[in-house]
């Protein structure tokens, strides 16, 4: 089964955030199908469109990934269905 997923990202920049959350993400046979970022006044946010193989991955071990990925680099990351992004962000 193939889940659309959002990852948010953000947190004070540095060399490397983006080579360890995508490593991250394959590491767990996770897709990247669009990605934003941007940097203001050194503080780096970037939100990717992926697809989560829960064939190769479950996506509670996704999210686990991404914790740990977080912890090391002192960010804040989530993982969210993107269902369920877009119903919490509806207007």
């Amino acid at each position: 089964m193939k889940t659309k997923a959002i990852v948010s990202a953000l947190g004070e920049d540095r060399v490397g955030i983006v080579a360890a959350i995508s490593g991250a993400l394959a590491e767990t046979g996770t897709n990247i199908e669009d990605i934003r970022q941007t940097i203001l006044s050194g503080v780096f946010s970037m939100t990717m469109l992926v697809t989560v193989d829960e064939d190769v991955c479950s996506f509670e071990a996704v999210q686990k990934r991404l914790t740990q990925v977080a912890e090391s680099l002192g960010m804040q990351i989530t993982l969210q269905r993107e269902d369920v992004f877009r119903f919490m962000h509806r207007v």
